[in-house]
């Protein structure tokens, strides 16, 4: 849709360099049937201000080309099949709906078609860590409308609900359900695209994994603990030796917690 805009953004680096572009596929980690154009986070934050001030043209899947503002946009991509979509435009959609000027209720709204589309970490992680409206969002209304997300069998759904939560709800009065709510996770119930393999893939977006499905829950539950182990150590060490939560999943919490320079002294169990 917005492709023609993209493609003077797209890394030299990325166009040019077979390894550098190997290594960006790698870390994105795309699905197979997402196209991945090769552009860095900040040249898409600063194309969606742009198209969120109405300063760009966006090609309809009937091959018109028309001027279009955010909230135009917005509801574009969300009429369109997800599938044509490159990984940079959905990106650049959820930049969108988070520069969105509206309540809170029309952009819950928006998030009830991006959402359920969501296949990726970067799209995911990268609109929960700028939607920084939901600081100022009711945190009750907030946490209601996370608990589809959390009770959803589909993998980058739940995961939006845990780093959601992650950002926005670790703090007094609300870390205790946040914590409740992943310990009665059931892991093995949520389905994922991502196939896991032994080894490092063959080859660069091939949809796989090195760790149990769903892996990218798994993960974003570690985060979450290794988050909340700097702001409350002694109560985030306490939930989880008394958790039933999977080994691995402690494993990758005690790992990140390590990482960390804000924990990498602070006992994670």
């Amino acid at each position: 849709m917005i492709g023609h805009l993209l493609q003077p953004l797209v890394c030299e680096r990325f166009k040019n360099d077979a390894r550098y572009r190997e290594g960006h596929l790698r870390v994105v980690n795309a699905l197979p049937q997402r196209k991945v154009l090769g552009l860095h986070t900040p040249e898409m934050k600063m194309l969606a201000k742009q198209l969120s001030r109405g300063g760009g043209e966006a090609v309809m899947p009937d091959g018109v080309c028309r001027c279009c503002n955010g909230t135009e946009l917005i509801e574009c991509f969300g009429n369109v099949p997800s599938a044509i979509l490159s990984h940079e435009e959905m990106m650049i959609w959820g930049f969108l709906i988070n520069l969105e000027k509206c309540d809170d209720e029309s952009r819950f709204a928006m998030l009830l078609r991006f959402v359920p589309v969501m296949d990726n970490w970067a799209v995911c992680d990268a609109f929960c860590a700028n939607a920084k409206w939901m600081m100022r969002t009711d945190k009750e209304r907030l946490w209601s409308f996370l608990q589809q997300w959390f009770d959803s069998r589909r993998e980058f759904e739940v995961r939006f609900a845990v780093v959601a939560s992650m950002c926005y709800l670790l703090c007094d009065g609300w870390i205790d359900k946040v914590f409740m709510r992943i310990g009665n996770l059931c892991f093995d119930s949520i389905e994922s695209e991502y196939r896991t393999i032994k080894g490092k893939p063959k080859t660069v977006q091939e949809g796989s994994v090195q760790g149990a499905s769903p892996y990218y829950v798994r993960m974003g539950v570690a985060w979450l603990l290794a988050t909340a182990l700097a702001k409350f150590p002694d109560f985030t060490r306490s939930f989880v030796n008394v958790s039933s939560l999977p080994e691995d999943v402690v494993r990758l919490y005690v790992r990140k917690a390590r990482e960390s320079f804000r924990t990498r002294t602070v006992s994670a169990l």
